[in-house]
């Protein structure tokens, strides 16, 4: 029987704690319940109790995260809150951690809200560099919103009082209810397609979560991330955003606002044509009076009121400077001419014909300082060599040899015996003579009487 496993209680706790943590629900969960038992420590984390009718679960809500809610969580608020479910391992007490927390007044919807917002986001949707700038002076503009509410009254009373001469193309649609959404895509996909308006108001007035909730549903922010016409939202409902209101180039507050914002008001564009009008008119008028300034200093000019009296003095310079141009043309001709002598000269002495005749004088000279150089180093080079000769000749062990000289040599003829003290009696040495060589043996030493032998 295979040995049975004992646990210790820390182990346990842990293995219990990572069993919890790997789970899928419980790694990231809402619940709903009611805070009791609430203390905000000063390290700044929160530790509470989530109750409901049938049970409780302690909780804990760490300050890096409480930092960041919308409101105050007190003794018995009732609240929804996402987080995780794990276990504290001193006590082996699993316990709630929470991340984010919202009072529970708008229920599931918010959750919806939430889930919508966070995905939308990371898929880029609502992007501030994506947003376009809306035309200055948009020639019409749609309105995608209810016939009958009192946001189509709105705006369409701004834009007839801001800026008449702007058409409007409404384009009537559902704003509240399960048919809403289809209705406010359809819309906006139709103006695309028309592509009459430069810019479109999608909205309504305000109401509750619930009757604004057509415009936080995912293929109304998609049709309207899709637009290539730029769009406006215009929610009635100051406080709070939409999921439309994100995705929009361009939120505003109220249905008023949203005209306001679509169109200039004609009031300003007129102050603003006038005020340019004025600056065109003291622009003209500044500029006819320097004119006329200018005018009148060229009448009273000397030159137009005694113009024959410059036109002499102008004849006079000119016939000055026709003289000084002769004088100097020819002064120019004759020096042309002096250094054209003088580069003739030069050019004669540097003429290819005498040059090469001169080259050809002197290689001859050259060539015979050479040859007479050359026969000269042959004969004392010759005359140094039959002497070298004469001198080796002389100095030749043959001749030394031929005169009655020999050279003794080892047995082996690898060593030149020099002295008594080479060889010993009975060793065999070779004698070399001048026509040959002797095989002899050592039979008796003597040596001179000047070196002190036998």
């Amino acid at each position: 029987m295979a040995e049975q496993r004992i646990y210790s209680i820390k182990d346990l706790n842990r293995y219990i704690r990572m069993k919890l943590e790997s789970d899928q629900v419980l790694s990231d969960v809402w619940i709903r319940g009611e805070i009791s038992n609430f203390t905000h420590h000063s390290s700044g984390h929160m530790y509470f109790t989530l109750k409901d009718e049938g049970s409780r679960i302690r909780s804990i809500m760490f300050a890096t995260h409480n930092k960041r809610l919308p409101f105050v969580p007190k003794e018995g608020t009732r609240v929804i809150a996402r987080g995780n479910v794990s276990v504290y391992e001193r006590d082996g007490q699993y316990q709630f951690y929470a991340t984010q927390m919202q009072p529970d007044g708008i229920g599931s919807l918010y959750l919806a809200y939430e889930q919508l917002k966070q995905k939308l986001d990371a898929e880029g949707l609502f992007e501030p560099a994506r947003k376009r700038n809306l035309p200055a002076h948009p020639a019409t503009i749609g309105v995608i919103t209810s016939p009958t509410g009192a946001a189509v009254r709105d705006i369409i009373t701004t834009l007839q009082r801001r800026y008449p001469q702007a058409g409007i193309v409404l384009y009537p649609v559902l704003v509240q209810g399960k048919g809403a959404a289809p209705s406010i895509v359809k819309a906006i996909e139709a103006m695309n397609r028309m592509q009459e308006v430069q810019v479109m108001i999608v909205g309504r007035g305000g109401g509750s979560l619930e009757e604004l909730w057509a415009f936080n549903e995912e293929a109304v922010a998609r049709a309207i991330y899709a637009s290539v016409i730029p769009v406006i939202s215009a929610v009635g409902h100051e406080t709070d955003f939409t999921i439309a209101d994100f995705v929009a180039d361009l939120r505003a507050a109220t249905p008023t606002a949203a005209a306001e914002l679509a169109v200039p008001h004609q009031g300003e564009l007129r102050d603003q044509l006038l005020q340019r009008e004025q600056r065109l008119r003291n622009a003209l008028r500044q500029r006819l009076e320097t004119g006329r300034e200018r005018l009148a200093r060229l009448q009273r000019s000397p030159v137009l009121l005694h113009p024959r009296r410059y036109m002499l003095q102008h004849a006079e310079r000119m016939d000055m400077l026709q003289q000084r141009l002769i004088r100097a043309a020819g002064h120019r001709a004759r020096l042309n001419a002096e250094k054209n002598a003088r580069m003739r000269q030069v050019l004669e002495r540097f003429n290819p014909r005498e040059q090469i005749r001169s080259a050809r004088k002197q290689t001859d000279m050259a060539q015979r300082q050479l040859e007479s150089a050359i026969r000269a180093i042959t004969k004392s080079g010759r005359q140094q060599l039959h002497a070298g000769i004469r001198q080796l000749d002389a100095l030749s062990p043959l001749k030394v040899m031929a005169r009655g000289y020999s050279l003794v040599y080892d047995e082996q003829e690898k060593r030149l015996i020099k002295s008594l003290k080479d060889v010993q009696p009975g060793d065999s040495i070779r004698i070399k003579v001048s026509d040959g060589q002797l095989d002899c043996q050592v039979w008796g030493m003597k040596e001179d009487a000047k070196h002190g032998g036998e």
